[in-house]
């Protein structure tokens, strides 16, 4: 026989006035942030704990959320990052017996306010067609006027650095110390995976906090570095397209993921734009001009390179375009020794199509050895 649990009711208001009711889940609370929504059927947690996410309230599309629960191995960072959390239907209980706890206990020991029983196919379609605004969830307050004066106080996505926030605090290492190659790697909101793949690819990592110099990275006598992924406005981060430009300078073998990727632009003169909605999910088609094939990406940005600004810079080529909307997902700088994806290509889980990529940054390394 199953066991009745009481439900305490919750609310959800985006800053158009659109409100929904629902149950809380997680801590009981209140919570704000910008909306985002991922259309991913499974890697809940990966998602969860991705600090890209930082300072997004995440609406989970699929219509279940938790029912594998939570597992030891499938962290990408010490914790959650979401601000928030929107599913339809929330599973308390899990069926996997490996898992180490539900994600409702997840949840509360991370502290992510959240609420269940919304219409998530409603608020897609509405912040799709309104585009990302800021939300506030809240398991504790229920006057609207009150819910609307808190919401006002949450800054937008569009200026805002949050990338020092999730970095690392001081330097780190990962990986074999006796490894073929050395790589420094600035930490603007690094996944677990990334560093696993390079690792895996007989490669020793110093992983750097975002405000590190190249002065700093370079004292490590890398054979090449990384720009990782990250939260926020990438041109909200002077620091780190300096560090950037000091690497071109160099033409020292350089590789950028999502966040990275659009830093290396900025380095390079070509600006970054919000986008309407952004792209997370784990199926988006892109196409490698350099090849003519398509690849099935994961993705999670809200901010993208310019196509404007690019076909204005001789220095910068794109490689790679989204097929669902010709944005670009991929370039590399003319006689330098750079190229980055605005996609994840080490999506855990999700597609493997762009592995290479890693392959590619090591083989550009390996020439450097050579030399």
């Amino acid at each position: 026989m199953l066991k009745y649990i009481q439900q305490d009711p919750a609310c959800l208001l985006l800053e158009d006035g659109l409100f929904f009711n629902g149950y809380a889940i997680g801590k009981r609370g209140t919570t704000t942030g910008e909306l985002c929504f991922n259309t991913s059927m499974t890697g809940y947690q990966e998602v969860f704990t991705d600090p890209s996410y930082f300072g997004q309230v995440l609406i989970e599309t699929h219509t279940h959320v938790g029912n594998y629960g939570v597992h030891e191995s499938e962290y990408e960072s010490g914790g959650a990052m979401i601000a928030g959390l929107i599913v339809r239907n929330f599973a308390r209980a899990y069926s996997r017996s490996s898992a180490i706890e539900s994600l409702d206990s997840f949840l509360r020991h991370n502290s992510i306010v959240g609420i269940s029983n919304v219409d998530t196919r409603k608020l897609v379609t509405h912040i799709r067609d309104h585009g990302a605004m800021n939300a506030i969830i809240s398991s504790e307050i229920t006057d609207k006027k009150e819910l609307k004066r808190l919401l006002k106080k949450c800054p937008p996505m569009d200026g805002l650095e949050l990338a020092s926030q999730v970095s690392a605090v001081r330097p780190y290492f990962h990986g074999n110390p006796n490894a073929r190659f050395r790589i420094s790697v600035l930490d603007v909101g690094i996944k677990r995976n990334i560093l696993d793949m390079l690792a895996a690819r007989d490669c020793y990592l110093k992983v750097y906090p975002a405000k590190a110099s190249y002065e700093d990275m370079a004292s490590f006598e890398p054979h090449g570095y990384f720009i990782s992924n990250g939260p926020g406005d990438p041109a909200a981060m002077p620091y780190a397209i300096d560090t950037v430009k000091q690497i071109l300078k160099n033409d020292n073998p350089l590789f950028g993921i999502c966040l990275g990727h659009q830093i290396i632009a900025l380095a390079c003169g070509v600006k970054t734009y919000k986008m309407h909605n952004g792209h997370r999910g784990a199926n988006h088609p892109v196409k490698n001009l350099l090849t003519g094939k398509c690849e099935i990406t994961s993705q999670n940005h809200g901010f993208c390179v310019s196509p404007e600004e690019m076909a204005k810079s001789p220095d910068v080529v794109v490689t790679h375009v989204n097929l669902n909307d010709n944005s670009i997902e991929g370039i590399r700088v003319r006689n330098r020794k750079a190229f980055s994806v605005q996609f994840h290509p080490e999506a855990s889980p999700g597609p493997h199509d762009s592995h290479y990529l890693f392959d590619d940054f090591i083989a550009m390394m390996a020439e450097e050895v050579l030399v």
